[in-house]
């Protein structure tokens, strides 16, 4: 059987999701400002992207930033084709240290990216599965209050711009749990112990809601 999906409390668990031991290195110190002006650059880059994508098609998109980035790629070489026949010298192409990087993936690599997006892939299934058919009523519920919150965010909000919100949370709210995780994490257990609270007697109230010991140990 696989993994279900975390529980809300689990989700309002921010070591669940700002920890900066399960990122790679790379990940870590861009969105944790470690480098502000990686970090920066970065920020700046995605948020124009996403813009250009909110107001232009993908294929547009994709064909000027690939115009651009092969103009810059042009003019460089050129540019130092006529800086070497000015100083007389041979340094070589400009790019040969990407011309020589290896880029390919291998068969382990996707092996392993397989694997993984498939464990996710069974445990998403099982999940959704436990709840459309109301395994448990009080979790059953909560998903429908969350599927009925969700109707009012896809009101306010098309896709690309909670996408471009997201990535802007990406940049801010790590950082941020980091210089305010004390008071971050006192509130945050006050949520918990108050859904934990009335998940409680909701169980209580609809014994419908649990699922009979037999049926678990199954």
């Amino acid at each position: 059987m696989p993994e279900s999906a975390p529980s809300l409390c689990t989700i309002l668990d921010p070591h669940a999701w700002f920890d900066p031991q399960r990122l790679h290195p790379e990940v870590e110190s861009l969105i944790y400002w470690r480098n502000a002006a990686r970090s920066g650059a970065a920020l700046g880059a995605g948020l124009a992207l996403l813009v250009a994508l909110a107001c232009c098609s993908v294929v547009s998109v994709l064909a000027y930033v690939s115009l651009l980035a092969l103009s810059a790629a042009v003019a460089f070489r050129l540019y130092k084709n006529v800086l070497q026949a000015v100083q007389k010298t041979n340094d070589g192409h400009p790019f040969k240290w990407l011309l020589e990087a290896e880029v390919s993936v291998s068969a382990e690599r996707a092996q392993a990216l397989a694997a993984a997006a498939t464990a996710h892939l069974n445990a998403a299934l099982y999940e959704l599965r436990r709840l459309f058919l109301v395994e448990d009523l009080v979790d059953s519920l909560k998903f429908g209050v969350l599927l009925w919150c969700l109707t009012y965010v896809g009101a306010c909000f098309n896709g690309i711009t909670l996408i471009i919100l997201g990535w802007i949370a990406l940049f801010t709210l790590p950082k941020a749990y980091e210089m305010n995780k004390a008071q971050v994490d006192a509130n945050l257990e006050l949520a918990r112990a108050k859904i934990n609270e009335i998940t409680a007697k909701v169980r209580a109230a609809v014994p419908l809601g649990r699922r009979a010991e037999g049926d678990k140990d199954k």
